[in-house]
Protein backbone atom coordinates (compact mmCIF):
# COMPACT_ATOMS: atom_id res chain seq x y z
CA UNK A 1 0.00 0.00 0.00
CA UNK A 2 2.82 2.42 0.62
CA UNK A 3 6.58 2.81 1.45
CA UNK A 4 8.61 5.50 2.64
CA UNK A 5 11.51 6.08 4.30
CA UNK A 6 12.55 9.13 6.81
CA UNK A 7 15.58 10.13 4.89
CA UNK A 8 13.11 10.64 1.92
CA UNK A 9 12.03 14.61 0.48
CA UNK A 10 9.44 16.20 -1.69
CA UNK A 11 9.29 14.51 -5.32
CA UNK A 12 8.09 17.10 -7.63
CA UNK A 13 7.18 16.05 -11.43
CA UNK A 14 6.51 18.56 -13.44
CA UNK A 15 4.47 17.30 -16.30
CA UNK A 16 3.29 20.69 -18.26
CA UNK A 17 5.26 23.91 -18.38
CA UNK A 18 3.91 26.80 -20.56
CA UNK A 19 5.76 28.67 -22.92
CA UNK A 20 6.04 31.83 -21.08
CA UNK A 21 6.44 31.76 -17.32
CA UNK A 22 7.10 35.24 -16.24
CA UNK A 23 6.98 34.42 -12.36
CA UNK A 24 7.30 31.66 -10.12
CA UNK A 25 5.18 31.16 -6.28
CA UNK A 26 7.95 32.53 -3.97
CA UNK A 27 7.33 32.10 -0.10
CA UNK A 28 4.25 34.69 1.59
CA UNK A 29 2.41 34.22 -2.23
CA UNK A 30 -1.11 33.56 -2.15
CA UNK A 31 -1.75 31.08 -4.68
CA UNK A 32 -5.47 29.46 -6.17
CA UNK A 33 -5.11 25.82 -7.47
CA UNK A 34 -6.74 22.82 -8.49
CA UNK A 35 -5.70 19.67 -7.08
CA UNK A 36 -6.56 15.69 -7.18
CA UNK A 37 -5.17 14.28 -3.94
CA UNK A 38 -4.58 9.83 -4.15
CA UNK A 39 -2.85 8.12 -1.98
CA UNK A 40 0.59 6.09 -3.28
CA UNK A 41 -2.00 2.85 -4.60
CA UNK A 42 -3.74 5.68 -6.29
CA UNK A 43 -6.98 5.75 -4.08
CA UNK A 44 -8.55 9.03 -4.32
CA UNK A 45 -9.02 10.66 -1.15
CA UNK A 46 -9.59 14.57 -2.02
CA UNK A 47 -10.35 16.71 -5.02
CA UNK A 48 -10.96 20.30 -5.68
CA UNK A 49 -12.44 19.83 -8.71
CA UNK A 50 -14.90 17.85 -7.50
CA UNK A 51 -15.97 20.65 -5.13
CA UNK A 52 -15.49 22.70 -8.60
CA UNK A 53 -13.76 25.50 -6.32
CA UNK A 54 -9.71 26.13 -6.31
CA UNK A 55 -8.12 25.46 -3.07
CA UNK A 56 -6.91 29.25 -2.47
CA UNK A 57 -3.71 29.70 0.48
CA UNK A 58 -0.82 31.16 1.14
CA UNK A 59 2.63 29.30 0.82
CA UNK A 60 5.54 29.03 2.78
CA UNK A 61 3.79 30.38 6.02
CA UNK A 62 2.27 27.15 7.83
CA UNK A 63 -0.92 27.73 6.37
CA UNK A 64 -0.36 24.00 3.86
CA UNK A 65 1.79 20.84 5.49
CA UNK A 66 5.20 20.94 5.23
CA UNK A 67 5.48 19.25 2.02
CA UNK A 68 2.97 21.01 -0.03
CA UNK A 69 4.74 24.37 1.38
CA UNK A 70 8.06 23.07 -0.56
CA UNK A 71 6.42 21.12 -3.64
CA UNK A 72 4.79 24.35 -4.65
CA UNK A 73 7.48 26.98 -4.38
CA UNK A 74 8.48 27.73 -8.01
CA UNK A 75 5.70 26.81 -9.44
CA UNK A 76 4.57 29.11 -12.84
CA UNK A 77 0.49 29.59 -13.34
CA UNK A 78 -0.72 27.44 -16.00
CA UNK A 79 2.14 24.56 -14.59
CA UNK A 80 0.95 21.38 -14.19
CA UNK A 81 3.02 19.40 -11.58
CA UNK A 82 2.81 15.94 -9.61
CA UNK A 83 3.92 16.20 -5.48
CA UNK A 84 4.51 13.26 -3.68
CA UNK A 85 4.96 14.07 0.19
CA UNK A 86 6.58 11.50 2.95
CA UNK A 87 4.13 11.58 6.13
CA UNK A 88 6.27 12.93 7.95
CA UNK A 89 6.11 16.19 5.80
CA UNK A 90 2.02 15.82 5.27
CA UNK A 91 -0.08 14.57 8.28
CA UNK A 92 2.25 12.17 10.25
CA UNK A 93 1.49 8.87 11.89
CA UNK A 94 -1.95 10.38 13.36
CA UNK A 95 -3.37 10.98 9.85
CA UNK A 96 -5.87 13.79 9.45
CA UNK A 97 -8.56 12.36 11.40
CA UNK A 98 -11.03 11.53 8.36
CA UNK A 99 -10.14 10.40 5.18
CA UNK A 100 -6.33 9.94 5.78
CA UNK A 101 -4.85 7.06 7.70
CA UNK A 102 -1.37 7.95 9.73
CA UNK A 103 1.92 7.43 7.92
CA UNK A 104 0.28 7.73 4.49
CA UNK A 105 2.38 9.33 1.79
CA UNK A 106 0.41 11.54 -0.31
CA UNK A 107 0.31 12.65 -3.92
CA UNK A 108 -1.06 15.61 -4.98
CA UNK A 109 -1.59 16.57 -9.02
CA UNK A 110 -1.65 20.21 -8.89
CA UNK A 111 -2.58 22.59 -12.10
CA UNK A 112 -1.98 26.15 -10.31
CA UNK A 113 -4.50 29.04 -11.87
CA UNK A 114 -3.22 32.21 -9.95
CA UNK A 115 -0.93 33.66 -7.60
CA UNK A 116 0.37 37.27 -6.41
CA UNK A 117 1.68 38.60 -3.55
CA UNK A 118 0.10 40.95 -0.78
CA UNK A 119 2.33 43.44 -1.62
CA UNK A 120 1.78 43.64 -5.52
CA UNK A 121 0.91 46.73 -6.93
CA UNK A 122 -0.71 46.61 -10.97
CA UNK A 123 1.20 45.72 -13.59
CA UNK A 124 1.44 47.06 -17.00
CA UNK A 125 2.55 45.27 -19.93
CA UNK A 126 2.53 44.91 -23.77
CA UNK A 127 1.70 48.25 -24.61
CA UNK A 128 0.89 49.91 -27.98
CA UNK A 129 0.87 53.57 -27.87
CA UNK A 130 -0.08 55.72 -31.17
CA UNK A 131 2.37 57.77 -32.79
CA UNK A 132 0.77 60.90 -31.73
CA UNK A 133 0.02 61.44 -28.39
CA UNK A 134 -0.60 65.11 -27.53
CA UNK A 135 -2.44 63.98 -24.50
CA UNK A 136 -2.59 61.51 -21.46
CA UNK A 137 -5.49 60.30 -19.42
CA UNK A 138 -5.25 62.18 -16.01
CA UNK A 139 -7.35 61.95 -12.18
CA UNK A 140 -10.44 63.15 -13.37
CA UNK A 141 -11.13 62.99 -16.63
CA UNK A 142 -14.07 60.53 -18.86
CA UNK A 143 -12.72 57.52 -20.42
CA UNK A 144 -14.46 55.60 -23.29
CA UNK A 145 -12.76 51.75 -23.99
CA UNK A 146 -13.13 48.32 -24.80
CA UNK A 147 -11.75 45.49 -22.94
CA UNK A 148 -11.26 42.07 -22.79
CA UNK A 149 -11.71 40.66 -18.85
CA UNK A 150 -9.80 37.44 -18.29
CA UNK A 151 -8.11 35.02 -15.35
CA UNK A 152 -4.69 34.71 -14.98
CA UNK A 153 -4.86 31.41 -16.67
CA UNK A 154 -6.81 32.83 -19.82
CA UNK A 155 -10.58 31.79 -18.71
CA UNK A 156 -12.56 34.60 -19.63
CA UNK A 157 -14.71 36.48 -17.40
CA UNK A 158 -16.07 39.63 -19.74
CA UNK A 159 -15.71 41.77 -22.49
CA UNK A 160 -17.33 45.03 -23.64
CA UNK A 161 -16.59 44.14 -27.23
CA UNK A 162 -19.27 40.86 -27.04
CA UNK A 163 -21.98 44.33 -25.65
CA UNK A 164 -20.68 46.20 -28.86
CA UNK A 165 -20.22 49.22 -26.54
CA UNK A 166 -17.39 50.54 -24.63
CA UNK A 167 -17.00 50.53 -20.82
CA UNK A 168 -17.49 54.63 -20.16
CA UNK A 169 -16.07 55.88 -16.77
CA UNK A 170 -14.65 58.14 -15.22
CA UNK A 171 -10.96 57.97 -13.49
CA UNK A 172 -9.38 58.35 -10.21
CA UNK A 173 -12.26 58.93 -8.19
CA UNK A 174 -13.58 55.37 -7.65
CA UNK A 175 -15.68 54.63 -10.17
CA UNK A 176 -14.18 51.53 -10.98
CA UNK A 177 -12.36 49.12 -8.73
CA UNK A 178 -8.86 50.64 -7.62
CA UNK A 179 -6.52 48.77 -10.19
CA UNK A 180 -8.51 49.88 -13.06
CA UNK A 181 -8.63 53.69 -11.71
CA UNK A 182 -4.99 53.13 -11.75
CA UNK A 183 -4.14 51.25 -14.75
CA UNK A 184 -6.15 53.95 -16.71
CA UNK A 185 -4.33 56.80 -15.60
CA UNK A 186 -1.44 57.83 -18.06
CA UNK A 187 -2.92 56.26 -21.44
CA UNK A 188 -3.14 57.86 -24.58
CA UNK A 189 -6.16 57.89 -26.93
CA UNK A 190 -5.62 54.71 -29.41
CA UNK A 191 -3.25 52.86 -26.90
CA UNK A 192 -3.75 49.51 -25.96
CA UNK A 193 -2.60 48.11 -22.90
CA UNK A 194 -2.64 45.00 -20.49
CA UNK A 195 -3.33 46.02 -16.93
CA UNK A 196 -2.51 43.28 -14.54
CA UNK A 197 -4.52 43.71 -11.40
CA UNK A 198 -4.02 41.66 -8.07
CA UNK A 199 -7.29 40.60 -5.85
CA UNK A 200 -6.42 43.04 -3.03
CA UNK A 201 -6.81 46.32 -5.90
CA UNK A 202 -9.67 43.85 -7.71
CA UNK A 203 -12.68 41.92 -6.29
CA UNK A 204 -10.86 40.72 -3.01
CA UNK A 205 -11.66 37.76 -1.00
CA UNK A 206 -15.25 37.73 -2.17
CA UNK A 207 -15.21 37.91 -5.91
CA UNK A 208 -17.91 39.20 -7.65
CA UNK A 209 -20.64 37.08 -10.45
CA UNK A 210 -18.07 34.85 -12.57
CA UNK A 211 -14.70 36.12 -10.50
CA UNK A 212 -13.76 33.80 -8.00
CA UNK A 213 -12.87 35.32 -4.92
CA UNK A 214 -8.82 36.11 -4.23
CA UNK A 215 -8.30 35.78 -8.58
CA UNK A 216 -5.73 38.11 -10.69
CA UNK A 217 -7.35 39.98 -13.23
CA UNK A 218 -6.19 40.50 -16.50
CA UNK A 219 -7.54 43.25 -18.68
CA UNK A 220 -6.56 44.10 -22.16
CA UNK A 221 -7.74 47.21 -23.26
CA UNK A 222 -8.09 49.66 -25.99
CA UNK A 223 -8.66 52.89 -25.08
CA UNK A 224 -11.12 54.94 -27.27
CA UNK A 225 -11.63 58.17 -26.12
CA UNK A 226 -11.21 60.79 -23.06
CA UNK A 227 -12.19 63.95 -22.18
CA UNK A 228 -12.51 65.92 -19.53
CA UNK A 229 -15.57 67.69 -18.26
CA UNK A 230 -14.07 71.36 -17.73
CA UNK A 231 -12.67 70.95 -21.51
CA UNK A 232 -14.03 73.52 -24.07
CA UNK A 233 -13.76 72.68 -28.06
CA UNK A 234 -10.37 72.91 -29.66
CA UNK A 235 -10.40 74.60 -32.81
CA UNK A 236 -7.06 74.29 -35.53
CA UNK A 237 -7.61 76.18 -38.63
CA UNK A 238 -5.49 74.39 -41.65
CA UNK A 239 -6.18 76.67 -44.18
CA UNK A 240 -6.85 80.53 -44.98
CA UNK A 241 -7.82 82.64 -47.70
CA UNK A 242 -5.51 85.52 -48.33
CA UNK A 243 -8.51 87.97 -47.56
CA UNK A 244 -10.39 86.11 -44.47
CA UNK A 245 -11.29 89.67 -43.02
CA UNK A 246 -15.33 89.00 -43.13
CA UNK A 247 -15.56 86.57 -39.74
CA UNK A 248 -18.61 84.70 -39.11
CA UNK A 249 -20.58 86.10 -36.28
CA UNK A 250 -24.18 85.55 -34.53
CA UNK A 251 -26.95 85.46 -37.23
CA UNK A 252 -25.19 84.79 -39.77
CA UNK A 253 -25.98 82.51 -42.02
CA UNK A 254 -23.57 79.71 -43.07
CA UNK A 255 -23.40 77.28 -45.69
CA UNK A 256 -20.88 74.86 -44.95
CA UNK A 257 -19.09 71.12 -46.05
CA UNK A 258 -17.67 68.96 -43.19
CA UNK A 259 -17.21 64.82 -42.04
CA UNK A 260 -17.98 64.09 -38.94
CA UNK A 261 -15.83 61.34 -37.44
CA UNK A 262 -15.11 59.34 -33.74
CA UNK A 263 -11.18 60.24 -31.95
CA UNK A 264 -10.56 57.34 -32.88
CA UNK A 265 -11.36 57.97 -36.87
CA UNK A 266 -14.52 56.20 -37.09
CA UNK A 267 -16.73 57.93 -39.82
CA UNK A 268 -20.28 59.34 -38.64
CA UNK A 269 -21.50 61.72 -41.27
CA UNK A 270 -20.06 63.29 -44.34
CA UNK A 271 -21.71 66.43 -46.41
CA UNK A 272 -18.97 65.81 -49.41
CA UNK A 273 -20.41 61.97 -49.15
CA UNK A 274 -24.04 63.48 -49.81
CA UNK A 275 -23.14 66.12 -52.24
CA UNK A 276 -24.89 68.70 -50.44
CA UNK A 277 -23.54 71.87 -47.92
CA UNK A 278 -24.88 71.73 -44.09
CA UNK A 279 -26.69 75.50 -43.87
CA UNK A 280 -27.08 77.42 -40.61
CA UNK A 281 -28.23 80.04 -38.88
CA UNK A 282 -24.96 80.94 -36.63
CA UNK A 283 -26.24 80.82 -32.66
CA UNK A 284 -29.73 80.09 -33.63
CA UNK A 285 -29.91 76.44 -31.56
CA UNK A 286 -29.78 74.66 -35.43
CA UNK A 287 -26.58 72.47 -34.69
CA UNK A 288 -24.78 71.32 -31.15
CA UNK A 289 -23.85 74.35 -28.81
CA UNK A 290 -19.51 73.11 -29.38
CA UNK A 291 -20.49 73.04 -33.01
CA UNK A 292 -21.91 76.59 -33.25
CA UNK A 293 -18.57 78.04 -31.22
CA UNK A 294 -16.30 76.36 -33.51
CA UNK A 295 -18.15 78.24 -36.55
CA UNK A 296 -17.59 81.86 -35.49
CA UNK A 297 -14.70 84.02 -36.46
CA UNK A 298 -14.63 82.11 -39.98
CA UNK A 299 -14.28 83.37 -43.28
CA UNK A 300 -15.47 81.95 -46.13
CA UNK A 301 -12.85 79.60 -47.83
CA UNK A 302 -11.48 78.56 -44.58
CA UNK A 303 -10.81 75.10 -43.49
CA UNK A 304 -10.62 74.31 -40.12
CA UNK A 305 -10.65 71.07 -37.78
CA UNK A 306 -12.95 71.29 -34.49
CA UNK A 307 -12.93 68.80 -31.22
CA UNK A 308 -16.17 68.93 -29.36
CA UNK A 309 -16.69 67.06 -26.10
CA UNK A 310 -19.33 65.30 -25.44
CA UNK A 311 -21.23 68.09 -23.09
CA UNK A 312 -21.12 70.27 -25.87
CA UNK A 313 -21.54 68.09 -28.33
CA UNK A 314 -24.07 64.87 -28.08
CA UNK A 315 -23.91 64.36 -24.56
CA UNK A 316 -24.17 61.01 -22.46
CA UNK A 317 -27.33 60.19 -24.57
CA UNK A 318 -25.63 60.11 -27.78
CA UNK A 319 -27.85 59.59 -31.21
CA UNK A 320 -29.03 55.93 -31.07
CA UNK A 321 -27.14 54.09 -33.83
CA UNK A 322 -25.27 56.97 -35.04
CA UNK A 323 -23.10 59.29 -32.42
CA UNK A 324 -22.57 56.49 -28.90
CA UNK A 325 -23.14 58.27 -25.77
CA UNK A 326 -20.24 60.53 -23.96
CA UNK A 327 -18.21 60.54 -27.57
CA UNK A 328 -15.64 63.08 -28.54
CA UNK A 329 -16.48 64.26 -32.19
CA UNK A 330 -14.05 65.70 -34.26
CA UNK A 331 -15.78 67.76 -37.59
CA UNK A 332 -13.27 68.92 -40.36
CA UNK A 333 -14.85 72.09 -41.80
CA UNK A 334 -14.82 73.94 -45.16
CA UNK A 335 -16.43 77.19 -45.16
CA UNK A 336 -18.30 78.24 -48.50
CA UNK A 337 -20.74 81.16 -48.39
CA UNK A 338 -21.61 83.67 -45.55
CA UNK A 339 -24.44 85.83 -45.49
CA UNK A 340 -24.13 88.22 -43.21
CA UNK A 341 -27.17 88.12 -40.40
CA UNK A 342 -29.25 91.27 -39.16
CA UNK A 343 -28.70 92.84 -35.61
CA UNK A 344 -29.66 90.71 -32.55
CA UNK A 345 -33.81 90.81 -32.02
CA UNK A 346 -33.78 91.94 -35.30
CA UNK A 347 -35.68 89.80 -38.67
CA UNK A 348 -36.22 92.96 -40.84
CA UNK A 349 -34.39 95.86 -41.31
CA UNK A 350 -34.71 98.96 -44.02
CA UNK A 351 -31.52 99.74 -45.50
CA UNK A 352 -32.51 103.02 -46.77
CA UNK A 353 -34.67 105.96 -45.18
CA UNK A 354 -38.56 104.60 -43.91
CA UNK A 355 -40.93 106.57 -45.69
CA UNK A 356 -42.77 109.01 -43.34
CA UNK A 357 -45.45 107.53 -44.72
CA UNK A 358 -44.81 104.10 -44.02
CA UNK A 359 -48.73 103.00 -43.09
CA UNK A 360 -50.58 104.96 -45.89
CA UNK A 361 -47.78 103.16 -48.64
CA UNK A 362 -49.00 99.73 -47.59
CA UNK A 363 -52.55 100.48 -47.16
CA UNK A 364 -52.79 100.24 -50.99
CA UNK A 365 -56.80 100.69 -51.22
CA UNK A 366 -56.82 103.14 -48.46
CA UNK A 367 -59.00 102.02 -46.41
CA UNK A 368 -57.50 102.38 -43.18
CA UNK A 369 -56.94 99.06 -42.47
CA UNK A 370 -54.15 96.70 -43.75
CA UNK A 371 -54.67 93.32 -44.04
CA UNK A 372 -51.69 90.03 -44.09
CA UNK A 373 -51.85 89.97 -48.23
CA UNK A 374 -51.13 93.66 -48.40
CA UNK A 375 -48.23 93.37 -45.59
CA UNK A 376 -46.81 90.82 -47.03
CA UNK A 377 -46.62 91.84 -50.68
CA UNK A 378 -45.58 95.46 -49.43
CA UNK A 379 -42.69 93.65 -47.63
CA UNK A 380 -41.49 91.31 -50.14
CA UNK A 381 -41.59 94.21 -52.52
CA UNK A 382 -38.88 96.33 -50.26
CA UNK A 383 -36.70 93.00 -50.01
CA UNK A 384 -37.03 92.71 -53.91
CA UNK A 385 -35.93 96.35 -54.45
CA UNK A 386 -32.85 95.90 -51.72
CA UNK A 387 -34.94 98.93 -49.87
CA UNK A 388 -34.94 95.99 -46.86
CA UNK A 389 -33.93 92.92 -46.00
CA UNK A 390 -35.43 90.01 -44.07
CA UNK A 391 -32.71 87.39 -41.49
CA UNK A 392 -31.31 84.93 -43.61
CA UNK A 393 -31.49 81.13 -43.32
CA UNK A 394 -35.23 81.42 -41.71
CA UNK A 395 -38.61 81.07 -43.47
CA UNK A 396 -39.16 84.43 -45.21
CA UNK A 397 -43.38 83.95 -45.27
CA UNK A 398 -42.75 83.10 -41.14
CA UNK A 399 -41.19 86.19 -40.40
CA UNK A 400 -43.63 87.92 -42.37
CA UNK A 401 -46.23 86.72 -40.58
CA UNK A 402 -45.05 87.18 -36.97
CA UNK A 403 -44.20 90.89 -37.95
CA UNK A 404 -47.90 91.30 -38.87
CA UNK A 405 -48.88 89.11 -35.68
CA UNK A 406 -46.84 91.89 -33.96
CA UNK A 407 -48.21 94.26 -35.18
CA UNK A 408 -51.96 93.39 -35.50
CA UNK A 409 -52.36 94.52 -31.26
CA UNK A 410 -55.77 93.05 -30.93
CA UNK A 411 -55.67 90.04 -32.95
CA UNK A 412 -58.51 91.23 -34.93
CA UNK A 413 -56.61 89.99 -38.27
CA UNK A 414 -55.97 93.22 -39.55
CA UNK A 415 -53.33 96.61 -38.61
CA UNK A 416 -54.48 100.07 -38.55
CA UNK A 417 -52.78 103.10 -38.37
CA UNK A 418 -53.42 103.20 -34.17
CA UNK A 419 -51.63 99.80 -33.73
CA UNK A 420 -48.79 100.25 -36.53
CA UNK A 421 -45.32 100.81 -34.97
CA UNK A 422 -41.80 100.58 -35.92
CA UNK A 423 -39.24 98.48 -33.78
CA UNK A 424 -37.52 101.84 -31.89
CA UNK A 425 -40.94 103.31 -30.85
CA UNK A 426 -41.99 100.37 -29.48
CA UNK A 427 -42.30 100.95 -25.69
CA UNK A 428 -39.40 99.50 -23.76
CA UNK A 429 -39.58 97.20 -20.90
CA UNK A 430 -36.11 97.78 -19.69
CA UNK A 431 -36.91 95.64 -16.27
CA UNK A 432 -37.53 92.66 -18.41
Amino acid sequence: MDIWNSEDEVQIHTYFKPPSCSRTIQVSDFVRYHYNGTFLDGTLFDSSHNRMKTYDTYVGIGWLIPGMDKGLLGMCVGEKRIITIPPFLAYGEDGDGKDIPGQASLVFDVALLDLHNPKDSISIENKVIPANCERRSQIGDFLRYHYNGTLLDGTFFDSSYSRNRTFDTYIGQGYVIPGMDEGLLGVCIGEKRRIVVPPHLGYGEEGRGNIPGSAVLVFDIHVIDFHNPSDSISITSHYKPPDCSVLSKKGDYLKYHYNASLLDGTLLDSTWNLGKTYNIVLGSGQVVLGMDMGLREMCVGEKRTVVIPPHLGYGEAGVDGEVPGSAVLVFDIELLELVAGLPEGYMFIWNSEVSPNLFEEIDKDGNGEVLLEEFSEYIHAQVATGKGKLAPGFDAEMIVKNMFTNQDRNGDGKVVAEEFKLKDQETKHDEL
